[in-house]
């Protein structure tokens, strides 16, 4: 669940005592927030900052906060904006409901309603954070998914290119799944599975490298910011430790290989030459013992060059 203290939530009013009384307020209520005096200064604090959620105020010189709601239901479609307005307000209830707002408060307002409407929308920012981790989930492993690894392994590509870091796959296959199966039957084989998807994340860094499960026994790992040596390091980590809790009949082989951008080949083609080394490198830890880790040799030949 979304902790108090990760919300963050800013403040928009050109009344200063109004954005003080707010500003105590929300800091009682145990959320992080920020202010700004009107709309203009609003929009400068979006560009430089995560909010969760815009409490504003309608009537603003320059930009009005009716201005303001519907840029931000354009730009920042996950930000909940609540609106505060005066009795003599401008705007209907349906107004700024149909303008994106999430919901509407009214001047002089009640700081017990106040809580209750600010809780209501955390209680949304929660249950739209665990939908969109369900959707990018392996349900069996907890690990992320295959749909999660085609838009991850992208952004990451894209990264290590800009900041001049090296990235790493690593494919991680069970070996014997389909006997261990066949022998004990399908939940010893999901036994095995969730015991490798849980040594995976203990053997990595948490929110810099990112773990996958490929599909049906594959496993893998986008290794950033890392040398070879350090990228095998995580991958003998990985097999050591499944070493020591391994059922019967079964191992890891690994396949490892170091992203490459070229100059005439555009990011999905340097992605998938990544994916198609690395699975070969999978396949000659399998072709040569199984339970080990194949380094592909490309690296080696660019590095080389």
């Amino acid at each position: 669940m979304t902790s108090k203290q990760s919300i963050k939530i800013l403040l928009v009013d050109d009344d200063p005592s109004i954005l003080e009384i707010l500003y105590e307020l929300v800091t009682i209520f145990g959320y992080g927030c920020e202010t700004a005096k009107n709309g203009m200064e609003a929009l400068d604090k979006l560009k430089q900052d995560v909010y969760h959620i815009v409490l504003t105020d309608m009537i603003m010189p320059g930009m009005s906060g009716m201005d303001l709601l519907i840029h931000i239901s354009s730009h920042y479609p996950q930000i909940k904006v609540m609106v505060l307005t005066g009795y003599d307000r401008s705007f209907t209830y349906t107004d700024v409901i149909q303008a994106g707002a999430s919901d509407f408060i009214s001047k002089p307002f009640n700081s017990d309603e106040l809580e209750a409407k600010i809780s209501r929308l955390v209680r949304e920012i929660e249950l739209m954070h665990q939908l969109e981790l369900l959707s990018i989930s392996d349900g069996l492993t907890g690990l992320y998914n295959r749909r999660h690894f085609d838009i991850k392994i992208i952004e990451e590509a894209r990264r290590a290119d800009r900041q001049n870091h090296d990235l790493f796959l690593a494919v991680i296959d069970v070996d014997n799944l389909k006997e261990m199966n066949d022998r004990h039957g399908h939940l010893e084989g999901d036994k095995v599975l969730k015991l490798v998807g849980r040594i995976i994340k203990h053997g990595i860094r948490e929110n810099v490298d990112w773990p996958f499960r490929y599909g049906g026994d594959e496993f893998c790992v986008i290794i950033t910011q890392v040398s070879q040596d350090q990228a095998l390091m995580t991958a003998e980590r990985i097999l050591q430790s499944y070493n020591e809790k391994k059922p019967p009949l079964t191992g890891l082989s690994i396949g490892l290989a170091r992203f490459i951008r070229s100059n005439d080949k555009d990011w999905a083609a340097d992605i998938d030459d990544l994916v198609k080394r690395a699975d070969i490198a999978l396949y000659k830890a399998k072709q040569t013992g199984r339970n080990r880790i194949v380094i592909d040799r490309e690296n080696d030949k660019t590095r080389d060059e």
